[in-house]
């Protein structure tokens, strides 16, 4: 039976979730599962105060720092400030009332400083657009499927907003292993069902790719 888990960023989240824990390693079973993944993207990192949630958070991360053992630089997520708000100027009191034109008509000056606000402000929002880490299960049709282009197919698909990431071969039995792959989207210009399947499942790579799976969706 599927177990619900609500608001993890808050304390009254993580409470939850420490009950839910008690005398426990793993979210389902007594290994690592898909589970524990979609909890752990969820989850705040102030987990220290819940003796719970930090004994199976930490857990989880040493698990996955072994799947990942490259070397990493650091990476830190700033948040971004709101804009700032224009300023309005007023406009200097003139000694004659007939110089102020309230409906007089547009010059091509005005014209063209409206336009460049339009754009300066659909380039702000473009700017403001979110992002999303993404951990995706590719899975081949049978052992015999060569893995290394497997992986050379899916990482050769580009487009504006898609970053892969960080990657590895995970075996699922009877000699068959299935790609694990991270990568970082766009979400204005990226959506994922559509990456499956209009890109992932289809002709050319879908010589290579039996069917595809989202393990893990974060935003960032």
């Amino acid at each position: 039976m599927a177990v619900t888990f609500s608001d993890l960023h808050t304390e009254s989240g993580l409470k939850s979730l420490d009950k839910f824990l008690s005398g426990k390693t793993y979210i389902s079973g007594d290994q690592l599962t898909k589970d524990d993944i979609k909890v752990y993207a969820a989850v705040s990192h102030k987990v220290d105060a819940f003796p719970n949630v930090s004994k199976w958070y930490h857990c989880v991360s040493s698990q996955l720092a072994a799947s990942f053992p490259g070397k990493a630089v650091g990476v830190k997520i700033a948040s971004q400030g709101a804009p700032a708000k224009e300023v309005k100027k007023e406009a200097p009191a003139g000694d004659d009332e007939d110089d102020l034109d309230l409906f007089g008509d547009e010059t091509e000056e005005e014209k063209k400083a409206a336009e460049e606000r339009e754009v300066s402000k659909a380039s702000t929002k473009k700017k403001e657009s979110g992002k999303s880490s993404v951990l995706l299960d590719v899975k081949p049709w049978d052992d015999e499927t060569d893995m290394k282009k497997l992986e050379e197919a899916v990482r050769s698909i580009e487009m504006p907003g898609l970053f892969w990431g960080a990657s590895k071969l995970v075996p699922v039995g009877y000699g068959i292993k299935k790609l694990t792959i991270m990568m970082t989207i766009v979400d204005d210009l990226v959506s994922v069902d559509t990456l499956i399947e209009e890109r992932l499942t289809v002709e050319p790579i879908n010589e290579y790719v039996q069917s595809c799976d989202i393990v893990a969706f974060n935003k960032i």
